[in-house]
């Protein structure tokens, strides 16, 4: 029975990958995707104009094709940003854009959005599991149930542990104290659903 939830598992994650537990680019990280772009090729442009050391143009050059990973990774912006020249790519705004992305780059998904996804999985695998059918089906669908109710309880005592700690930040060190007997695993399922 395990080795069919297992295999579930492994099925939803290699259909689906890890995309689901990142956030997806926003418009101003793919604008400043697009930016690094035209400012490294800019940067190995005049590196070369200006005949800078052979080194200096090797690493604009390696720069501005590294770059280039991010603009694909990313997608473009809908909407090109004006990055023709040097003193387009050098504006404020540009500087303010660099800024808004990076702290736009530190968000994760929230709790609830791990969860939910981890439900829509279940959901999936409990379907999937009834297709599939006869004993071992069966047996699976059962296992993904009590999986799923479990994850459920996990989420809301997380929630509650949050909250807690939001509301009296004075405890947070003795609701640590209070955590410190948990198991390795536990305390690694934990850590792993907060980051």
């Amino acid at each position: 029975m395990k080795k069919i939830a297992q295999t579930l598992l492994l099925t939803f994650v290699f259909l689906t990958g890890c995309e689901t537990l990142r956030l997806a680019p926003t418009e101003i990280q793919k604008r400043n995707a697009y930016l690094h772009q035209r400012t490294t090729k800019l940067a190995a442009d005049t590196a070369k104009q200006d005949d800078t050391s052979k080194e200096l143009q090797a690493l604009t050059d390696l720069s501005n094709l590294q770059s280039k990973s991010y603009t694909s990774y990313f997608g473009l912006p809908k909407e090109l940003p004006q990055a023709d020249t040097t003193q387009d790519v050098l504006v404020q705004s540009n500087y303010d854009l660099a800024a808004t992305s990076l702290e736009q780059s530190s968000q994760r998904p929230e709790i609830t959005d791990i969860f939910g996804q981890a439900d829509a999985m279940f959901d999936l695998a409990i379907g999937i599991a009834a297709i599939v059918g006869g004993v071992y089906g069966t047996k699976a669908v059962r296992f993904l149930k009590e999986a799923k109710t479990k994850s459920q309880a996990l989420k809301e005592v997380i929630e509650g542990n949050e909250l807690f700690k939001k509301q009296n930040p004075e405890s947070t060190e003795a609701f640590k104290q209070a955590q410190a007997n948990q198991s390795s695993e536990t305390k690694k399922l934990v850590t792993e659903v907060k980051a």
